[in-house]
Formats: C-alpha cells, structure tokens, sequence
C-alpha cells in the first residue's frame, strides 16, 4: 500500500498542497519530509504526537523523516490556535526545553544504528542572519495583504498580535526553504493549524528556488473526542510523555478508558497495527464490547511506545492490582502510581485504634459510621478486610514504610501517607 493511501485508510489527511503530485513522487523515489515542534515546554503531549506518528510510517515505508525542534521559533511563539499573546520564555528555559525534548524525540523515534531520522534545531541556522538580511532576503518576498489573509493571522486581528507572533510564519518559511535546500527535505506535514504557515513556506521555495521546485505540503485533521472537547485533555489536565508528569499507569489507563466511539480511530492514528488487525478489533468493539479487547489493545501499544516494555508490565500489574484488591503486592512505587489522583491523608501515630484512626483523619465522619463499616466488613486496610472494632493501626503495617491503602465499600479508596517509619 502506498503512503499516501495508508494516511487515507487512517483518516490521517486534512489537507495537501498537490494530492496527485504527492503521490506521485512518494512512488517514484524514496524523499525526505519533516514535521517540527516548539519547545514551549519540557515535554510532549499526546496531542504533539500524531504528526510525528506520520513521520514514523514515512519511515516504515521507506522515506526519510527529518524532525525540527525549534530553538528559533520558540523564541518568539507560534500565534497558532490562540487568542492572546504568548508570554515569552528566557533564553536559558528554552535552551533546557530544547534538550529535554531532543532526548524524548531521541527516545520514542530512534534506535541505535539508525540514520534513518535526522534532527535538526532552527536555532543552528536563524541565529546566524541579521536584521537587515532577514528583511532584505527573506521579508520582502512576503506580502502583508497575503499574511493578514492567512487564517492563523485573521483570527488574531480583533484581539490583536505583536510583530514578533506576526513574523512567525516568515520564520518557519525560513526554516522549509533551508531544508529544502540543505536536507532535500520535499514535503513538510503539520496539524491542521498549520496549513497557512506550510503553505507561506512553500511560497517562499517558489519565489527562492523557481516556479517549478518540487515542494509540497499535508495536514493531519484536527482531533477531537466524541463529547466534542479536545483530545489529550481529562480533568486533570493534559497527558504528557515525561512520566514525571504523567505517570505510565495513568498514561495507561487513558488509553484503556477510551471511548467504545473512538477506539478504532485511536489505533488507526497512533498504533502500527495492520489494516487486518485493527479491522478486527473493529467488529470486536461491535459485538463484544463489554471485552473491551481494542481498548486494552491501544493502551498495550502506546505505553510499550512512550515508556518500554517494563513500565507496560509495572502499569498492568498496578492494574490487576486495583481491579482484584491485591494491594500487598504492589510496591511503595506503584502504590504512588497508582493513587495518585485518589483522596490522600497523612498520619504520623505510631498505633491508634481504627475507629479513632478513620474518624481523625477524616475518612469516616463518625465513631458511630466507623463502628458500622468495620463491623459489616465494609472497610479495607491494604487489601484485607478489618472486621475487629479493637484493631490497631501502626505505621509497620504500610507497604514500604510509607503507604496504607484503605478501601471503603467496593470503589472508595484513600491513601493515607505514613508520616512515621517503624525502627
């Protein structure tokens, strides 16, 4: 199957600059793309990964990714998707924001040996022009008419946008001629925000190179959920890659929990599962959905993805943990994985009565309501049900010293973080 035909099984085109010349040259020759990404922070989020997905599959089937981490551009901030001014980070924050998301790139895209995927810095070119060649060379082959006609720039015009937010698209202009010119770089891909700034390149090719360069542009669709709100979002916030933000297991259970809705457009856009595969899961989510099969599925792959085989398991495992009560057999670690989110309460007493215990730190709001869970075996300490009204809670009863995991009915717990260690 050919690329461009896979991206379309995948529903992974938006927009292309020239379809049937894309697909053309992508079957006569092997070329190069590239896809780039901002460093306005220290991490990717899920949301940042479905372009470099695509480069991924360029890869896979023969072609040659370049992927762009902006040290320029992040310095002055992409207008795209916004209403208001981006606040301008330090020199040095964007510096470390740079390194941080070369070694996630370096982590998720490429394996030792390879020299398949090339990573560039905008920096390493745009530091070197002055003002006065950026505006005589580069500048003046944009047309202010043109620019404010572009969507990312309309929608700013009411609320307004500085120079330098304005300059961006003549920026990453820039940066499409010099990998074409540097990089044989053909084709750049982008979300669908992106269109204005991709094509602003491609113009500036043409009116650089000549009318004929051989140069084109492809936007992925803009991903929403079911409910309409964007993809990569939960109450908590965004998922990131870092798994100091995001933990695996909770990186995991977003995949897990994905709507029945759009499962099978999740392991389209960002699994390399075959047509034949995911099209099994398709008819599973049909008739057996209560297994939940492609949802397992997805989550298997994207974390074994983004984090490796050993936090897939440790996720899994924390998992069947929490659905079967077997609390003792987690460890300290993937206790704090896995109750991240749930209600979390410290005690620092060396032994305290149940009763008293749940009622001071407020778990239970009366003697009376403790006597009763406990004495109907409503109430779990680490797992094993405590039906003794004299029972003791000590601090050598929390896994690893720091945690005790109590369990009230079937569904609510709550960590209680061991403020005092046994000798």
């Amino acid at each position: 199957m050919n690329i461009i035909d896979e991206l379309q099984w995948r529903d992974a085109i938006n927009q292309q600059t020239d379809a049937e010349g894309l697909r053309a040259l992508t079957e006569q020759k092997s070329i190069s793309l590239y896809c780039g990404v901002d460093p306005t922070g220290d991490s990717m989020h899920i949301g940042h990964l479905i372009p470099f997905m695509i480069l991924k599959r360029f890869q896979l089937a023969g072609h040659r990714p370049v992927i762009l981490i902006g040290g320029a551009t992040g310095t002055v901030g992409d207008p795209s998707g916004r209403q208001s001014e981006r606040s301008l980070q330090t020199m040095e924050q964007v510096q470390a924001n740079v390194d941080a998301l070369t070694e996630q790139m370096k982590k998720l895209f490429i394996t030792e040996g390879d020299n398949q995927i090339r990573m560039v810095n905008n920096y390493d070119w745009t530091h070197k022009i002055n003002i006065i060649e950026f505006l005589r060379d580069y500048g003046k082959n944009f047309s202010i008419n043109s620019m404010l006609a572009k969507d990312v720039v309309a929608s700013r015009l009411d609320s307004g946008i500085s120079f330098t937010e304005f300059s961006y698209q003549i920026l990453q202009s820039l940066d499409y001629l010099h990998l074409y010119q540097n990089e044989d770089v053909q084709l750049q891909i982008g979300g669908s925000d992106q269109w204005g700034n991709i094509t602003s390149g491609l113009d500036l090719i043409r009116k650089k190179e000549g009318s004929e360069a051989e140069a084109y542009g492809l936007t992925i669709p803009l991903m929403l959920k079911a409910d309409g709100t964007k993809f990569g979002k939960t109450a908590g916030g965004s998922i990131w890659l870092d798994p100091k933000q995001t933990t695996p297991y909770e990186f995991y259970q977003f995949w897990a929990n994905t709507d029945d809705r759009e499962v099978v457009k999740y392991l389209k856009y960002f699994t390399f599962l075959s047509k034949e595969e995911i099209d099994q899961f398709a008819e599973k989510v049909q008739s057996e959905p209560h297994k939940r099969e492609a949802q397992k599925t997805l989550a298997q792959e994207m974390t074994r993805f983004v984090h490796g085989e050993d936090m897939l398991e440790q996720a899994k495992r924390i998992t069947a943990a929490l659905f079967s009560g077997d609390i003792q057999s987690l460890t300290a670690d993937e206790i704090e994985q896995g109750f991240k989110e749930m209600p979390t309460f410290e005690s620092n007493l060396e032994a305290k009565n149940i009763v008293e215990w749940l009622v001071d730190l407020g778990i239970e709001p009366s003697k009376r309501q403790a006597r009763e869970d406990i004495t109907k075996g409503a109430i779990s300490l680490n797992g094993e049900r405590v039906n003794d009204l004299e029972f003791e809670v000590t601090a050598s009863q929390a896994i690893g010293g720091r945690f005790i995991i109590i369990r009230k009915g079937k569904k609510n717990y709550s960590l209680v973080k061991m403020t005092v260690t046994t000798e």
